[in-house]
């Protein structure tokens, strides 16, 4: 049985002809008693019906449509956008064309949906980029104004307010430097220095160079049990150097106190290490963890600005592992703690020159 809703115009043209030439062969038929003469009205009726019906149709359907695959496209048709026009197009039924534009619609819908996220995000970028180098600068207005006011003559006035203004202006130097180093992953200038080397040795130099700030919250570093085999991997060393210092640095100022920090590592398939810095710390609250790497995004403003930090350190190491190919992740629950974890490739035997 034919069905309504997958009819072109062909077929319209078709049954609407075939309708009005079987009415008129039977008016005939029944007029003059003639078979032939109701035949022939028929045929001849049906053919100049058919021809009239199909060709004012699609004049007029089509026309429209084409004017809606034109709007939808938005860009003078090609060669091929020419043939398909003329030759395809006339083809498809008329619930086929409504379902592509209606395609087109939710996928217009969900572009408008990114931007609107896109657009909030940058708005978001660029509150916290104007704070993060409002602080500091104002620190150190506020410093600099009060030396000049005669505080300079005091010498351990002088010299506290110059220590920090000190420390205002490096943590404004580390900002534009992890700008920058953002700035030159996401563009891709940033090029990796791949080399082989054990991960567990990295990690052990790591909790090493942080020992008297996890001491200081007697927090315990330690390579998980079952993972102190040596695994080397193929990576930017001092790029993955950067990325672990964050995650454990993270680890120990957002730890409680008598914590733990494990580092794990494992051989999974395709050549893959997964590498894991896992704590019992606070956690981190379910709605933030899909925007835990975006840059400056902070789950606890005044804690984390309390901490110090650019706030873009999630963003660099997700940046770092991205350009080697890999993705980081991150689970968590609160009061139960934190682990992040990212993927590298496996050891890879390199030619020497």
């Amino acid at each position: 049985m034919l069905n309504s809703r997958q009819i072109n115009p062909i077929q319209v043209a078709a049954i609407n002809a075939f309708t009005i030439s079987l009415l008129v062969g039977l008016a005939n038929y029944f007029f003059i008693r003639s078979w032939w003469i109701a035949l022939l009205s028929f045929v001849v009726l049906f053919i100049i019906s058919y021809l009239l019906i199909r060709y004012f149709t699609e004049r007029f359907i089509y026309r429209h449509i084409k004017l809606i695959y034109k709007f939808i496209s938005q860009t003078k048709a090609t060669k091929r956008e020419e043939f398909y026009n003329k030759s395809l197009l006339p083809e498809k039924s008329l619930q086929e064309v409504s379902e592509e534009v209606e395609k087109w619609a939710e996928q217009k819908k969900a572009e408008i949906e990114t931007l609107k996220q896109n657009e909030q995000y940058r708005k978001e970028f660029l509150q916290n980029l104007s704070h993060e180098l409002k602080t500091p600068i104002f620190a150190v207005q506020g410093y600099v104004d009060t030396l000049l006011s005669g505080a300079m003559h005091k010498e351990d006035v002088a010299k506290k307010f110059l220590l920090n203004t000190s420390k205002n202006i490096d943590r404004l130097v580390n900002l534009v430097d992890d700008l920058d180093e953002i700035s030159k992953l996401e563009s891709g200038e940033q090029e990796l220095y791949k080399e082989n080397f054990v991960i567990q040795e990295l990690v052990q130099e790591i909790f090493d160079s942080l020992s008297i700030k996890a001491a200081d919250k007697n927090i315990k570093t330690a390579i998980k049990k079952g993972c102190e085999l040596p695994i080397t991997v193929y990576a930017d060393k001092e790029k993955i150097r950067m990325v672990l210092i964050n995650l454990v640095d993270n680890a120990i100022k957002y730890g409680k106190q008598n914590g733990n920090i494990n580092f794990s590592a494992y051989k999974t398939h395709g050549n893959l290490v997964l590498i894991e810095i896992s704590d019992d710390g606070f956690g981190i609250a379910e709605e933030h963890l899909t925007r835990i790497f975006e840059r400056f995004y902070r789950t606890d403003l005044a804690r984390s600005r309390k901490e110090g930090g650019s706030g873009l350190g999630l963003s660099i190491c997700k940046h770092i592992v991205e350009a080697h190919g890999q993705t980081m992740h991150v689970r968590s629950r609160l009061d139960v703690g934190t682990t992040f974890g990212f993927t590298l490739h496996g050891r890879v035997e390199v030619e020497e020159d």
